[in-house]
This record gives structure tokens, C-alpha cells and sequence, in this order.
């Protein structure tokens, strides 16, 4: 049960990962445009600055849950690779709750400053003139999919690590292993290379 979920959540992620790309890849073209056209005709596209920003701000915190149950956040791991295994795993478990009461306190007051936004109808301080409101909303989106992302991943651990599944818990939330990075960095080169024979 507990596995589909995660595979379920790794499927959201992934799809939420893909629509923030997209627009940062548009977000990246209208500032091209922007800046081509400043150059070459002296004219601007008024507000591709503030909208980018909007954009990278959005679109970060919507990579947060990929980021989180592929393990790729930065870590410290020197002294973390030589402990036993249920050190590791405990650390792994305590690590994930500090994160998760961390997100919510953040999540919270994020939430906070969307409604007052909100109810104000705040807008930025350009010339556009953006209710504020808008971006924010796409922030929060991402910072409570996360929330929900942690909360999950810290149960599913705690879960594992009651179950004194040491191997479990580092599947779920440890720090990846060389081979592992090796295998993710590697993912479907064989493939290609298998389709290039094929064609040769």
C-alpha cells in the first residue's frame, strides 16, 4: 500500500516537474525575445524580468517533491557513509522530520501571505502592476505538494524503520550510493546505444 502510494506521488512529481520545466523553458524564450529585440530595435517586452522571476519561483518549489523522493537533495554524507546502517537510518528518519516540521512552518506562512495578498488585492510595485496573489498561488501549489510529499515520505520511514528495514529506509530516504548515482546518471544509455547498433 504503502509503495503504490509512493510510486503515485513519484508519478505527481514527475508530471510536476515536467509543466515547471516547460515554463521555464518559456520564461527563457520571452526573455531571448526580450533582450534580442532590445538590441536589435531598441524596443523591450515590459515585464519578461518580473515574470521570469515569478516563474523560477514557482517552478522551484514544484521540483521540490522530484527532488525529495528521487534523493537528490545536497548532503553532507563524509562521516554519514561510515556509520552502521541503523545509525543511518535513524539519522535518515530524524533528518526527514526536521525537513518536514521546517516545510510546514514555511508552508504555513507562505499560505498566510497568499491570503493576505488575497484579500488586499495587492499588486507588484511595476509598472504591469501584477495582482500578487497569481504567482503566489503557484508557489504555494508547490510548496503544499511537497508538504504532503514529506509527510508521506516520513511516515512510509518511520513505517520501515519500526520494521527495522534498515535497507528500507535508505531505499526511502538515505543518502544515494555511488553505484546508485551511477545507474541514475547512466539511466537509458544502454537503450540508446542498443538503438544505435540496430540503425548502424
Amino acid at each position: 500500500m504503502l509503495a503504490m502510494i509512493h510510486h503515485r506521488l513519484e508519478q505527481i512529481s514527475r508530471f510536476a516537474v515536467w509543466v515547471g520545466g516547460a515554463a521555464l523553458m518559456l520564461a527563457a524564450i520571452m526573455v531571448t525575445i526580450d533582450v534580442t529585440f532590445r538590441k536589435a530595435f531598441a524596443l523591450t517586452m515590459s515585464g519578461s524580468d518580473e515574470y521570469s522571476g515569478y516563474v523560477f519561483a514557482a517552478s522551484t518549489t514544484w521540483a521540490y517533491s522530484y527532488c525529495l523522493l528521487h534523493r537528490a537533495n545536497v548532503r553532507i554524507d563524509a562521516l554519514y557513509n561510515m556509520l552502521p546502517r541503523k545509525v543511518t537510518a535513524i539519522l535518515d528518519v530524524i533528518g526527514l522530520i526536521l525537513l518536514h516540521y521546517f516545510m510546514s512552518v514555511m508552508t504555513y506562512y507562505a499560505m498566510i501571505a497568499f491570503l493576505d495578498s488575497w484579500d488586499k488585492n495587492s499588486v507588484s510595485i511595476t509598472t504591469l502592476a501584477t495582482p500578487q496573489w497569481i504567482p503566489q498561488l503557484f508557489w504555494v501549489m508547490g510548496l503544499c505538494l511537497f508538504v504532503v510529499t514529506v509527510t508521506f515520505v516520513t511516515i512510509y520511514s518511520v513505517t520501515a524503520l519500526l520494521q527495522r528495514n534498515w535497507d528500507l529506509v535508505a531505499r526511502i530516504a538515505g543518502v544515494p550510493s555511488i553505484s546508485e548515482v551511477m545507474e541514475e546518471e547512466t539511466h537509458g544509455i544502454d537503450v540508446m546505444e542498443a538503438s544505435a547498433s540496430k540503425e548502424d
